[in-house]
């Protein structure tokens, strides 16, 4: 897919229309979305709540430099592989070494995560969509990478959002579906991962029950950097926040690791600071007591 530089955005117009309505015209609003492997489109950029794709000072050019330069190859393989990239930590976690197409995977936790997926994905050149998430944090997305160009938000996706994702799902590689609570029931979660398959996207579903998820991912804070040590405890500035991460799957047994977020040499990056452990089932009930 090419860049694309208009934000998917449902405006508040759209909430007095009916369902009907409302699906034909985020349908429009899709088809101007260039196909897969498009290069010809060119628009304006992109402005999100004050922060611009071209606008973000502090480390955020920076992250942008890095990442086209250094990490860009990598990134672009697992890209076309049918695997979309992870940030380095997670992908260890996973047997293919990052989220599958066409397959859909649970998240919960932390939010970081989920940032950390959008900054992955949108680096490597694939477009992604957040719906009913409208407290994302797009600067420190933008810090950690990510390419607002190539990022659509609907915060608002009215009655139905598991309507709205399934005909996103059509035009980006990734979906990231706030489900605010809500459980999807087992027939129509069925329909959406058919759907998915056939599209080769992949459907993040977050804050809700979803059956039936390939992989489900758990982050937990485990602690903050920055802030001192003996006398010097809580003074200092926050420079890494430290996350306990497991992953469960269908295909391979419960995996668990810590990494840190911090910032080095200008930009945003994903230490891991332990290795990959394999849990039984067991163990891993006591973690989650535990966390």
């Amino acid at each position: 897919m090419t860049e694309v530089t208009e934000l998917v955005e449902l405006s508040a117009d759209a909430a007095g229309l009916s369902r009907q309505d409302r699906l034909a015209q985020l349908r429009r609003q899709i088809a101007s979305i260039p196909s897969r492997g498009d290069t010809s489109f060119s628009g304006p950029s992109v402005s999100v709540t004050g922060v611009s794709a071209t606008g973000v000072s502090g480390t955020g050019a920076a992250v942008s430099e890095s990442v086209a330069d250094s990490d860009r190859p990598v990134l672009d393989r697992a890209h076309k592989a049918g695997v979309l990239p992870v940030p380095e930590g997670i992908a260890a976690l996973l047997p293919q070494g990052g989220l599958v197409r066409g397959t859909v995977v649970s998240v919960e936790g932390a939010a970081s995560l989920l940032l950390g997926l959008v900054a992955s994905v949108t680096a490597s050149g694939g477009h992604v969509a957040v719906i009913g998430q409208p407290r994302l944090g797009l600067l420190a997305a933008y810090e950690m990478g990510a390419q607002l160009e190539r990022l659509a938000l609907i915060p608002a996706p009215g009655p139905d959002p598991v309507e709205i994702a399934a005909v996103l799902l059509d035009g980006m590689d990734l979906v990231i579906l706030g489900l605010a609570g809500a459980s999807v029931s087992p027939s129509r979660a069925r329909a959406v991962v058919a759907r998915a398959r056939s599209k080769g996207s992949t459907l993040v579903v977050t804050e809700g029950h979803w059956d039936g998820a390939e992989v489900r991912l758990d982050a937990r804070v485990h602690g903050y950097g920055g802030f001192g040590q003996g006398r010097e405890l809580g003074r200092g500035r926050l420079s890494s926040l430290s996350l306990a991460v497991r992953a469960r799957g269908r295909s391979f047994q419960p995996r668990t690791t810590r990494l840190d977020i911090c910032s080095a040499a200008g930009r945003v990056e994903w230490v891991p600071s332990q290795p990959v452990e394999t849990v039984s089932s067991q163990v891993m009930t006591e973690q989650v007591v535990s966390l």
